[in-house]
């Protein structure tokens, strides 16, 4: 299936909102391949971080992204990898099964500094 985008992970989001030139450079490649893309997990996760003063900036980047909602399928889906995994002794967050289904149902390529915690065959990821 052909690759529709990129999903950020939080990871990425962080570093680049710290201002990291590597992922910022990164970025600025991959939009120029196919949209970058956020969901309701990455945002969750940066604005339980987010200062005060970074909050108008990050709100509007994040704005701007294509944003994939979590549908009922995919949520089986994320449930679905946290049970089979945690059969083999690997265990996963919810955050991370969640973040993973959505790249998949949405055919986005997952950009992340952790690729151990999506070992998913059917997943596409960068690592930054």
């Amino acid at each position: 299936m052909a690759n529709k985008g990129f999903l950020l992970d939080t990871t990425v989001l962080i570093d680049f909102f710290r201002g990291r030139r590597e992922v910022a450079s990164l970025l600025e490649k991959l939009v120029e391949e196919a949209p970058l893309a956020c969901c309701p997990v990455t945002v969750a996760e940066i604005f339980s971080g987010v200062r005060p003063e970074d909050l108008s900036r990050i709100e509007e980047f994040l704005e701007a992204l294509q944003f994939c909602t979590i549908q009922y399928k995919t949520a089986c889906r994320a449930g679905l990898y946290r049970r089979d995994y945690q059969k083999r002794g690997i265990t996963l967050t919810i955050s991370d099964t969640l973040i993973a289904a959505v790249a998949v149902e949405n055919s986005l390529t997952l950009v992340t500094k952790n690729v151990r915690h999506f070992p998913m065959p059917e997943l596409s990821v960068i690592e930054h």
